[in-house]
């Protein structure tokens, strides 16, 4: 069976599972490479409004695989452009909600940040273990981690290698939901149903400008919030969301 999953639980949706169960769904590069593969794809679908990542009902993902990295040196390291696999999942237009039940360590917290939103399970924990063998964060888990919590609560995690539990992580701003762990996967599901009855370009223009607008100063990223939201008037579900509300009916957005 395949290491990376794909599902469609329902026409606009889709569902990207780690299947790796005897590795804890570690993430070798052939994850990575899957991972990549399917998020350009889904990213260029039409059809599909909204992504859910996701692993186990006890690990989300533990981190990379140590055994596909241990004896490599730092220039067949770099050669492996791992970077260029992570942009894939970064660069998707759709939004992405990673459901993490268990272990999101290492690679697994940084793929989950990756995401828009992260619906996590009672019992999930974050942690950046790194430092435990000798290296450091290298998707992310300095820079999407301080973005997301504060240099502090970043510091703790990257320098101590101490894992976080979920109610921790979720007063700390590293994830937007915490939900019982029988119910990761359908509330990651209901919300996805959700997103994809929004304006799919409303959607994606929300999503770029919030992301752009992080490393850009108030004046530019209001600037950059304002053209969008004027460019969306020339969008036929712009005039669709607004009658249908004057109408007092559903809206039925087409991506137009």
């Amino acid at each position: 069976m395949s290491e990376v999953i794909l599902e469609r639980p329902a026409p606009e949706i889709a569902v990207i599972r780690i299947n790796r169960p005897e590795a804890r769904n570690a993430l070798n590069q052939a994850v990575r490479l899957a991972l990549a593969a399917h998020f350009t794809e889904l990213g260029r679908d039409p059809a599909i409004r909204c992504i859910v990542l996701t692993g186990g009902d006890k690990v989300f993902a533990a981190g990379a695989d140590l055994r596909d990295m241990a004896d490599q040196g730092a220039i067949e390291i770099m050669q492996r452009h791992t970077h260029r696999l992570w942009r894939a999942i970064a660069d998707c237009p759709k939004p992405v909600i990673a459901a993490v039940s268990g272990l999101a360590w290492g690679g697994g917290c940084e793929l989950a940040m990756h995401a828009d939103i992260i619906i996590a399970g009672e019992g999930a924990s974050f942690c950046q273990p790194e430092v435990k063998v000798g290296v450091m964060p290298g998707a992310g888990g300095t820079q999407r981690l301080t973005r997301a919590v504060g240099k502090f609560k970043a510091m703790k995690m990257t320098l101590s290698g101490l894992p976080v539990p979920a109610w921790e992580a979720d007063a700390m701003g590293l994830v937007s939901e915490v939900v019982p762990d029988a119910e990761v996967q359908s509330r990651a599901l209901e919300l996805a149903a959700l997103l994809a009855s929004r304006p799919p370009l409303a959607l994606a223009q929300i999503k770029e400008v919030l992301i752009a607008g992080e490393d850009a100063s108030l004046e530019t990223a209001l600037m950059l919030e304002r053209k969008a939201f004027q460019l969306l008037f020339a969008s036929r579900d712009q005039k669709e969301g607004m009658h249908a509300f004057l109408d007092k009916r559903d809206a039925q957005f087409r991506g137009e």
